[in-house]
C-alpha cells in the first residue's frame, strides 16, 4: 500500500533495477516492458516501513491510515463543493465533497481524519460521520446512521445503522439498523434488517478466523475482528454473526441463533446452493442496478463454485 515516499522510490528505478524490503520484492523495472526479460542487475533496499496486505483482516486494520494518505492525494489541487448550512461540522478543512453530492442536516467530524464524499452520493438527515471516512460515488448514508472512522464505503452502496472500521466494496447494502464492525464486505452483498456482528469475544482473547489457504481456522492475533463476507452473499433479517465469522461467495445466511463461524460458498441456509440458481440471482441483482452479468463474471463465479466444492461437503 504505497505512500508518497514509496511512489517516488518505485518511479525512480532504472532499467533492470529492483526495489526490495527484507524478503519482499516491491517493484522491478523490466527493460523493454514485460517481454523484455527478468534480469535484475541491481537490488535496492528500501529503508522505510512498507504497508502490506497479507491477511483479510489487514484490510480494515490498515484502512484508517491509508485513507489519511489517499484523500489528500485524490483531492490535491481541487476545491470541495460547499457544505450546506444545515449541517453541523468539525474540521471543515478536512472534508471534501464531490460534485453532485447531497449532504443535509448531518453531523460531520473530521478532526481525527479526512471525510471524503464521492460524486452524487447522499448523506441523509441525522447521519453522524467521523473521519477518516470515505463514502463512494452514488452511495447513500441513511437517516440516523452512525459511521465511525476507519471506514470505506464503496460506490453505489446503501448504508444505515452503526458501522465502525469496516470496508464495504461496491454495490453492497447494509441499509438498515444493526452493527457492522471490524469487517469486510465484498461486492453485491446485502445484509437484512437488524443483522449484527460481534467484533470482541467476551473473554477478550484474540480471534481465530477460517483460512482458505490453511483449510483450517488460524489465529489473527487481534482482539477486535468481526465479519468477512464474499461477493454476492446475503443475510436474512435478525442474523447474528459471532466474532471472526467468514462467509464465502454467494452464500445465503438464515439461521436461528449464531451460524457457524465459517459458512461455505454457494450455500443457502446451510444447504448447497446450485450454481445455476446463484447465477440467476446475480443476473437479477445486476439488472436492478442497470448492469449486465458478463461472461467473465459468470466464469469467475463458476470457478469459485468448483474450487470450494469440498467446503460444502464437510461434516
Amino acid at each position: 500500500m504505497p505512500d508518497a515516499a514509496l511512489v517516488k522510490a518505485v518511479t525512480g528505478l532504472k532499467a533492470d533495477q529492483a526495489l526490495s524490503s527484507e524478503d519482499l520484492i516491491i517493484a522491478h523495472h523490466i527493460k523493454g516492458g514485460m517481454d523484455g526479460g527478468e534480469a535484475v542487475t541491481e537490488e535496492i533496499e528500501y529503508d522505510r516501513p512498507v504497508r502490506v496486505i497479507e491477511n483479510n483482516w489487514d484490510i480494515f486494520l490498515l484502512n484508517a491510515e491509508q485513507i489519511k494518505l489517499d484523500v489528500p492525494a485524490l483531492t490535491a489541487g481541487r476545491a470541495s463543493q460547499p457544505l450546506s448550512a444545515t449541517n453541523r461540522v468539525i474540521g471543515a478543512e478536512n472534508i471534501f465533497v464531490e460534485a453532485g453530492a447531497r449532504v443535509e442536516m448531518a453531523m460531520l467530524n473530521a478532526s481525527e481524519g479526512p471525510i471524503y464524499i464521492g460524486k452524487d452520493a447522499e448523506i441523509m438527515e441525522g447521519a453522524m460521520l467521523r473521519g477518516p471516512l470515505v463514502v463512494g460515488e452514488a452511495s447513500v448514508i441513511k437517516m440516523g446512521a452512525k459511521i465511525y472512522g476507519g471506514t470505506t464505503i464503496g460506490p453505489h452502496c446503501k448504508v444505515g445503522g452503526e458501522v465502525n472500521n469496516a470496508v464495504i466494496f461496491g454495490y453492497s447494502n447494509k441499509a438498515h439498523d444493526g452493527f457492522l464492525g471490524n469487517a469486510v464486505l465484498g461486492e453485491w452483498c446485502n445484509l437484512g434488517a437488524d443483522t449484527n456482528n460481534s467484533n470482541l469475544k467476551n473473554d477478550y482473547s484474540t480471534v481465530k478466523v477460517w483460512s482458505y489457504a490453511a483449510d483450517a481456522f488460524v489465529q489473527t492475533g487481534e482482539q477486535f475482528c468481526g465479519l468477512f463476507m464474499g461477493d454476492h452473499s446475503k443475510t436474512a433479517i435478525n442474523t447474528m454473526f459471532n466474532t471472526g465469522t467468514v462467509v464465502g461467495v454467494s452464500a445465503n445466511v438464515a439461521a436461528a441463533g449464531f451460524p457457524r463461524q465459517f459458512i461455505p460458498s454457494f450455500t443457502w441456509a446451510g444447504k448447497p446452493y446450485p450454481i445455476d440458481k446463484a447465477l440467476e440471482t446475480a443476473r437479477q441483482m445486476y439488472g436492478r442496478r442497470h448492469k449486465t452479468l458478463t461472461e467473465a463474471d459468470e466464469a469467475i463465479l463458476r470457478e469459485v463454485y468448483e474450487a470450494t466444492h469440498h467446503n460444502r461437503n464437510k461434516k
